[in-house]
């Protein structure tokens, strides 16, 4: 008898005879293909973009069909978009699937390791929205950047004004609010009298000009009044970089490609106010004329939301089956971690994903609210924790978002007090079968023994 070979994986099939695989760096590209189609399977390319092009040409003459790559850093981006230039499937893979053999930790090792993996199909590629959608979430996060750098210099402003005990920020809501911009902008000026400086109160501000005549009676010194000019000249470079980055996200989302062939009218807004630090066009009516349905109908979902939550997901939502593998995909879902038979743990796994993040944020919010999600928040936070239920809230609101914007559901709050009764009979359904399999019946109480 001869003993079979176990090391070759006799039983596994070839799926991609063309495969190739590329081990990213910062300074250079290890690339496999198959020890079949070339004498020097395994090569190193330089990061330059002739290099890359050079890199293409290689996989086109060994008969390269579909390329995998670990997802490193940003330095993936340039190789992928040249190969993808070149007509190569290109598919982006997660480090954590991807492990190579522990003790042979090498850069020709690895790449090798992820081509042969992707020839037998073992890979499966993370999601990366289309062009169109790609081009609008570039945007969106480099408006997120510039907000968080004007946001450094609202704190410097701050600092200026307390250091020279000018208490606004305790008499204004926002500092850069119009009261708050009028007043700072005429310090910066030169002026110093409280009786002006009061009034620049707008009509809307809530603090009498008394109070705010006596909180800008301060101690103004040369170098905190030029660290407050600074402060604000670099705000309204900021601002002035956020409209300019507003007008790119218009045209962006007007770009993109109409689902919808009659979009619904939209219904009455749930927002009277613009939220503070939204684009500046309307991203209500832009988000409706191209996906034809209203998001922010879905409680926790504003228009800023909406718009961030298509940049970070698309806007068809096809390249998840069913709800269950987007909230799967969001780590928003149980775990399964089973071993003999038995649940180990359902913890819900860690994520980085941007759009999961907004999600938690939109739950959190939404547990204030008087609706049947803010319902469901409240019993499940009482019940587990505040953190499992912003979980599992969060969830509820992404599978609300994929059917809003898979299948065009129109959402519908029934509302707190409708959701704490569907609880009620649930509950009290429970417990009457547990009642009468224990061999008893349950009966209201009159209204004089009650306890309430």
């Amino acid at each position: 008898m001869t003993r079979a070979k176990t090391g070759d994986h006799p039983e596994m099939k070839l799926v991609n005879p063309g495969a190739a695989a590329v081990d990213i760096g910062s300074t250079m590209h290890m690339a496999a293909v198959s020890s079949e189609s070339c004498a020097m399977p395994v090569r190193a390319f330089g990061t330059f973009t002739r290099d890359l092009h050079d890199l293409a040409a290689w996989f086109r003459s060994c008969g390269v069909t579909s390329v995998a790559m670990e997802s490193t850093g940003v330095y993936w981006i340039p190789a992928f978009e040249i190969l993808e230039q070149h007509g190569f499937e290109v598919i982006l893979v997660n480090a954590r699937y991807a492990k190579n053999v522990p003790g042979r930790k090498t850069d020709v090792s690895d790449a090798a390791w992820l081509r042969q993996l992707h020839s037998y199909g073992l890979l499966r590629g993370s999601f990366r929205p289309e062009a169109e959608i790609a081009t609008l979430r570039a945007y969106l996060r480099q408006r997120e950047r510039l907000v968080e750098y004007a946001a450094a210099h609202i704190q410097h402003m701050q600092k200026a004004l307390m250091e020279m005990n000018l208490q606004l920020h305790h008499v204004v809501s926002d500092i850069t609010g119009v009261t708050g911009m009028r007043i700072i902008r005429a310090l910066v000026a030169g002026e110093r009298d409280p009786d002006i400086l009061a009034s620049y109160r707008d009509v809307r501000c809530h603090s009498s000009l008394e109070t705010i005549r006596a909180a800008l009676v301060g101690n103004d010194r040369a170098e905190h009044v030029f660290a407050l000019a600074q402060s604000l000249e670099l705000y309204d470079a900021y601002q002035a970089k956020i409209a300019e980055c507003d007008g790119r996200l218009e045209a962006a989302v007007n770009a993109l490609t109409v689902r919808a062939k009659r979009p619904a009218p939209l219904p009455k807004p749930r927002f009277r106010q613009k939220p503070t630090g939204a684009p500046a066009f309307d991203v209500r009516a832009a988000l409706n004329g191209v996906l034809g349905v209203d998001l922010t109908q879905i409680h926790g979902i504003g228009p800023s939301l909406a718009l961030k939550l298509v940049a970070e997901c698309g806007s068809d939502l096809t390249a998840w089956p069913s709800a269950k593998h987007f909230t799967s995909w969001l780590c928003l879902a149980p775990g399964n971690k089973i071993s003999g038979g038995k649940l180990l743990s359902s913890r819900t796994r860690r994520s980085s994903s941007r759009a999961a993040a907004l999600l938690r944020l939109a739950a959190t919010t939404i547990g204030r609210s008087e609706t049947a999600l803010g319902a469901f928040y409240r019993r499940l936070s009482s019940r587990v924790g505040k953190q499992k239920a912003v979980t599992a809230t969060a969830r509820k609101i992404a599978v609300l978002f994929y059917n809003t914007l898979r299948f065009g559901m129109i959402y519908s709050d029934p509302g707190a007090a409708v959701y704490d009764e569907r609880h009620r009979t649930r509950v009290l359904a429970n417990l009457q079968r547990r009642a009468r399999t224990l061999g008893y019946d349950l009966a209201p109480l009159p209204e004089t023994a009650r306890v309430s």
